[in-house]
């Protein structure tokens, strides 16, 4: 009998041969295509209205076209500004409220919020309940005179009006940029200024420049950011040496003030003295032109008595000899007695010379009323 008419044997029932699995029958052919897509409009047809045939078909395709068309349709917040993109291009920017765009894929639209003033803290971090922590890996800086200062600081910004585009697609993390920006503009500022005009008077400067350098960068990177405000929250020495930062300072504020007291004394002394030399100098120059004027008036007077002179010599010599005479003569007390010739004294014996009152005394009358 041959093998493959046997229905058993020694391999087991059934077409087997000696090496393992003869050949077995096919299993269950695959769907037929065309089958299954006539079933699904049967189905199809069954649900649908026997009157409406292919009338509906076309109902649906236009009803969903519409619902395409409405899902253009978008909302921009108060706080917002849409961005529309035609195939992941940019093409305009709505205000806020209710705008349209061309359906997907034609056209999507983006709603960043880029009317917000955003807010970004460096150098601390304000949690919850207002707990605030150091960040000293962003605080603490090296000031131009090569001392470390802590600097905590707040950056306010937003998108700059009419570059939304910008602020989307050139920067990939808009608020990372800008607190690296902001960390390394505040070090170059506070690199090039000491600490104590950086502790005292110099916190407006500080915040104008770190400004205008932040927004100077964000410019030249196509940003699309404004940057409002720089606020300055703590300026401080390193805890670990405030202490003698403190005493340095108090030494400083010692010699300030020891300084100005040493140039009010200079500022009080100096003028008097410069006012007495200059009324020495003037007193001078007073004697001076006295001097002159009494010198020319004597040479004057002079030259004129010689004139006259030369002219009567008898009469100028008399003159000169009683102007001398009285010159001298009048500052001093005189007693003039005229001997009356030969006929005998011409004073009186009980006269008292010596009781005659001198030069500006007031005359006493004598015992026997004689004067």
């Amino acid at each position: 009998m041959p093998w493959s008419n046997q229905t058993g044997g020694p391999w087991g029932s059934g077409p087997r041969g000696p090496w393992g699995s003869g050949p077995q029958s096919q299993g269950p052919k695959p769907p037929d295509l065309e089958e299954f897509l006539r079933r699904g409009q049967d189905r199809l047809r069954g649900l649908m209205p026997g009157n409406l045939g292919g009338r509906g078909f076309a109902l649906i395709a236009v009803a969903a076209l519409v619902l395409w068309g409405f899902s253009g349709f978008f909302r921009v917040e108060p706080d917002e500004l849409g961005v529309v993109l035609r195939f992941g291009q940019f093409v305009r920017e709505v205000p806020p409220g209710l705008n349209y765009h061309l359906p997907y894929p034609i056209e999507t639209a983006l709603t960043p919020q880029a009317l917000r003033v955003n807010k970004i803290d460096i150098g601390f971090d304000l949690r919850r309940g207002s707990t605030m922590r150091d960040v000293p890996e962003e605080a603490l800086m090296l000031t131009g005179d090569e001392n470390i200062v802590d600097v905590d600081f707040s950056v306010l910004w937003k998108v700059k009006p009419n570059h939304v585009g910008d602020y989307l697609f050139n920067v990939q993390a808009p608020e990372g940029t800008v607190k690296a920006v902001g960390e390394s503009a505040m070090r170059e500022v506070i690199g090039h200024s000491n600490i104590q005009a950086i502790l005292t008077g110099a916190r407006q400067t500080i915040e104008t420049a770190v400004q205008e350098s932040m927004q100077k960068t964000l410019d030249d990177y196509g940003a699309g950011v404004l940057v409002q405000q720089v606020q300055l929250q703590k300026v401080d020495p390193p805890t670990q040496v405030i202490d003698a930062f403190r005493d340095v300072q108090a030494a400083r504020s010692d010699l300030e003030r020891a300084q100005n007291e040493a140039q009010t004394y200079a500022n009080r002394v100096v003028p008097e003295a410069r006012g007495r030399a200059a009324k020495i100098i003037q007193d001078a120059e007073a004697y001076r032109e006295q001097t002159v004027a009494e010198a020319k008036g004597q040479a004057s007077r002079f030259s004129q008595v010689y004139e006259q002179y030369k002219k009567a010599p008898d009469v100028t010599r008399q003159r000169i000899y009683l102007e001398t005479m009285e010159r001298v003569l009048g500052g001093t007390d005189k007693t003039i007695i005229d001997t009356g010739g030969q006929s005998g004294p011409g004073v009186v014996p009980y006269l008292p010379l010596q009781s005659l009152p001198r030069s500006g005394q007031q005359q006493q009358p004598t015992a026997g009323g004689n004067q």
